[in-house]
C-alpha cells in the first residue's frame, strides 16, 4: 500500500520542524563566539549596537581603557551593560561541556575575578542614574525623588540665607569681647545664655545696670542679697562657677555652636566634615585635642549622671558640670562609641543644641541618614565576604582622614573666612540633602540585587 500524498507532505514537514532530522547544517560553537577572546561566549552582554561579548571581557576592556564604548565599532553604550539572559540560556543549553569547562577557567584567573568586581561596583553606581522602568523618559527629570529633593534644597537655602542675615557678625560675639567691656544688655544675654531658669533675673540685672565691670566684682554674697536676690543656691553656683570661667579667659566661653565656630573655625568645619567621615574619629579627635570645652560637655550630656533633683538643677549641672566622668558614663560611653556613634551625635544635638531649633532637627536627620549608610557598608562586607579586610579598611580609612586633618591644620590660616563660612554651612544644612541621595541610591541597589 503506497502512502498517501497528504501523508508525505505531513511527514516531511515534521521533519523541517524537528532540529535533530532538520536537513540543514547543525549550529557550531564559532557561530557564538566572542569578538573579543574568540572564544565560547560566557555571560554574553549584549551593547546597544548590538554586538555582544563575554562579561569578563567587557570587564577587562572597561578595566583597561576606562571607555564605555564597543570593543569593535567603538560605539558608546548607554546606562549599564546586561547579560543577554536569552542567549545565554540558549548557548549554555547547546554547549553545557564547553560552558562548564570556560568558567572553571574563568575562575583561576585573579586579574579576571577583580576586574568583574570592578566592573559590576561601577555598574551598581551606575545603575540609581538610569530610569527603573522603560515608560521613564531620560530627558526628563528624576520623577517624584527629584521633585522632593530640589524642594528641600531650596528650603536649605532660604533657611541659610536668613540665619546668616538674621545673625549678628561673628566678630560682635561675646567670645570676641574683653569682659570688661560688656554693656549691660550683653550681661543679660550672657545671663540668659546659661539656661532658661536664667529669664528670672533678667530685669533685676537690667534695672540695676550691671556692665562687664560690675558684673567683675560681684560676690556670691552680694548676688544672695537684694536687689539681686538670687535664694536658689544651685542658680547662685551656677552663675559664680560660669563667672570664674569668664574671669580667666577674660571673654565668655562659646556655650553653642556658632559661638564655638567663632573660636574654632577650622576645627569645627574639621568635626562637621568628620561626623559626615568618621564619627568616631571625630570624637576621638575632641577628647585628644579639646578636652575640656568640648568633649565634657558632650559625654555629660549624652550620657548624664542618675542624679535626682529639679529639673532646673539638671539643666544648671548639664551645662556648667566639668567634672571627671564616672566609670559608669565611661561604659555607657564607649559601648555607644563603639556601635551607635551617630546616635551619640542627634543625642547632643538634641540637647545642646535645642535652642537652635533647625539646626539640631538638620544634624539629626543627618546622624540618621549617616546610620542608615553605614548599615549598608557592612552588609555589603558581609555580603560579598569581605570580612578580612575589614581592619586593612579601617586603617586604611584612619590613615586618610588623618591625613586631611593635618593638611587642614597646616593651611587653615590661609584659607579666607568666606570659604570657611560656605564650607561649613554646605556641610551643616545641605549634606543631610545630598546623604537623602545616597540612601534611596543604595535602595534601589538592593531592589535591584533581589531582582
Amino acid at each position: 500500500m503506497e502512502p498517501s500524498p497528504q501523508n508525505d507532505q505531513n511527514t516531511e514537514s515534521h521533519r523541517e520542524d524537528d532540529p535533530v532530522t532538520s536537513p540543514s547544517p547543525q549550529i557550531s560553537v564559532t557561530e557564538f563566539s566572542c569578538h573579543c577572546c574568540y572564544d565560547i561566549l560566557v555571560n554574553p552582554t549584549t551593547l546597544n549596537c548590538g554586538h555582544s561579548f563575554c562579561r569578563h571581557c567587557l570587564a577587562l576592556w572597561w578595566a583597561s581603557s576606562k571607555k564605555t564604548e564597543c570593543p569593535e565599532c567603538r560605539e558608546r553604550w548607554e546606562g549599564f551593560p546586561k547579560v543577554n539572559i536569552l542567549l545565554r540560556d540558549a548557548i549554555e543549553k547547546l554547549f553545557p561541556d564547553a560552558i562548564r569547562m570556560r568558567v572553571e577557567d574563568i575562575q583561576q584567573h585573579n586579574d579576571i575575578v577583580q576586574s568583574l568586581a570592578a566592573f559590576q561596583k561601577y555598574g551598581n553606581d551606575q545603575i540609581p542614574l538610569t530610569p527603573s522602568t522603560g515608560r521613564a523618559n531620560p530627558q526628563r527629570g528624576g520623577g517624584f525623588f527629584s521633585g522632593v529633593l530640589t524642594a528641600l534644597t531650596g528650603v536649605a537655602v532660604v533657611l541659610l540665607v536668613y540665619h546668616w542675615s538674621s545673625r549678628e557678625s561673628e566678630h560682635s560675639l561675646l567670645v570676641h569681647k574683653a569682659v570688661a567691656r560688656w554693656t549691660a544688655e550683653e550681661v543679660v544675654l550672657w545671663l540668659e545664655q546659661l539656661g532658661p531658669w536664667a529669664s528670672l533675673y533678667r530685669d533685676r540685672f537690667l534695672s540695676e545696670r550691671v556692665n562687664g565691670r560690675l558684673l567683675l566684682t560681684l560676690t556670691e554674697e552680694e548676688f544672695s542679697r537684694a536687689p539681686y536676690t538670687i535664694e536658689n543656691s544651685s542658680h547662685r553656683r551656677a552663675i559664680l562657677t560660669e563667672l570664674e570661667r569668664v574671669k580667666a579667659l577674660g571673654v565668655k566661653p562659646p556655650q553653642n555652636l556658632w559661638e564655638y565656630k567663632a573660636v574654632n573655625p577650622g576645627r569645627s568645619l574639621f568635626l562637621l566634615y568628620a561626623l559626615e567621615s568618621s564619627p568616631r574619629l571625630g570624637l576621638l579627635y575632641l577628647y585628644l585635642f579639646d578636652y575640656t570645652d568640648a568633649f565634657l560637655p558632650f559625654i555629660h550630656t549624652i550620657c548624664p549622671l542618675p542624679e535626682g533633683g529639679s529639673r532646673e538643677d539638671d539643666v544648671v549641672a548639664k551645662l556648667l558640670d566639668l567634672r571627671e566622668p564616672t566609670w559608669k558614663q565611661w561604659r555607657e560611653f564607649l559601648v555607644k562609641y563603639s556601635f551607635l556613634p551617630y546616635q551619640l551625635i542627634a543625642e547632643f544635638a538634641w540637647d545642646w543644641l535645642e535652642v537652635h531649633y533647625w539646626t539640631s532637627r538638620f544634624l539629626i536627620v543627618n546622624a540618621m541618614l549617616l546610620s542608615v549608610l553605614e548599615l549598608f557598608s557592612f552588609w555589603k562586607i558581609w555580603s560579598r565576604s569581605e570580612l578580612k579586610t575589614v581592619p586593612q579598611r579601617m586603617w586604611s580609612h584612619f590613615w586618610k582622614v588623618s591625613t586631611q586633618g593635618l593638611f587642614a591644620a597646616m593651611f587653615w590660616p590661609l584659607i579666607p573666612q568666606f570659604i570657611c563660612n560656605c564650607l561649613f554651612y554646605w556641610a551643616l544644612y545641605f549634606n543631610p540633602i545630598i546623604n537623602i541621595d545616597l540612601v534611596v541610591k543604595e535602595i534601589r541597589r538592593l531592589e535591584t540585587q533581589v531582582l
